[in-house]
């Protein structure tokens, strides 16, 4: 596999900053709102969002995070089992602006199993999408609201995003094989 660096942790944190503030131009106080991130680095970026927006506006948007396994497609045929983790929602959706925040947006799948789980949890009164890479070869009828960066791949290549509270370091790498 030949591995390119797409973003490192300057650019990284860069984004967010820029994310927050596309959050803070649609929603200008931030109430009615609640980030939730899509276990488990999607709800590590949506942790750092909710940092950002506190010290920026002085807003303390609730955060939840959402694990999505038992609502995947193809759960039965994943060679092996899936790690379930845990979700959390701090209050009631119902009525509550819902920023769904992960971190590569690619056939659509991950966003569809979220938003079935998210409605377990009540209505939101809307749904939106922030995600940190769409990589594009959508096979359902998905879209972001808000975008890191866009990127051009083949259907052959991986996009790994590593972050510090995980992995050790903040990156986005693309993986071809040779």
């Amino acid at each position: 596999m030949k591995t390119t660096a797409l973003l490192r942790d300057n650019e990284i944190s860069r984004i967010i900053d820029r994310l927050a503030c596309q959050i803070v131009e649609k929603h200008d106080d931030c109430r009615g709102l609640m980030l939730v991130g899509i276990q488990r680095r999607g709800a590590d970026l949506a942790a750092r969002l909710c940092d950002v927006l506190r010290h920026r506006c002085g807003a303390n948007v609730p955060l939840g995070t959402l694990d999505i396994n038992f609502y995947r497609d193809d759960w039965t045929s994943l060679q092996s089992s899936p790690q379930i983790g845990a979700s959390s929602m701090p209050l009631s959706v119902d009525g509550v602006t819902i920023i769904l925040v992960d971190d590569v947006l690619f056939t659509g799948r991950t966003i569809r199993a979220a938003l079935e789980a998210l409605l377990d949890y009540g209505r939101p009164r809307a749904v939106e999408l922030l995600v940190l890479v769409d990589r594009g070869h959508r096979e359902l009828p998905i879209h972001a609201d808000y975008v890191g960066r866009t990127v051009n791949t083949a259907r052959t290549e991986q996009v790994n995003v590593l972050l510090h509270e995980r992995d050790g370091r903040d990156s986005v790498e693309i993986c071809s094989p040779d």
